[in-house]
């Protein structure tokens, strides 16, 4: 019994560092998204990120 605790503290831990890294790629997206047009344009957002997340989906 005492071998099953860890395997489930390994898991929440697991899916807790998939919901965090969730959570920064939308405060990043968003952050990204609120910056102008030009400067958008200058860094390739999001014409260059598109295909990845559509991969990812």
């Amino acid at each position: 019994m005492s071998s099953f605790t860890p395997d489930i503290f390994r898991a929440v831990r697991h899916y807790a560092g998939k919901i965090r890294t969730i959570h920064n790629e939308i405060r990043t997206e968003r952050f990204l998204n609120s910056l102008p047009a030009d400067l958008r344009k200058d860094i390739g957002w999001p014409d260059r990120f598109g295909s990845r997340r559509a991969d990812s989906n």
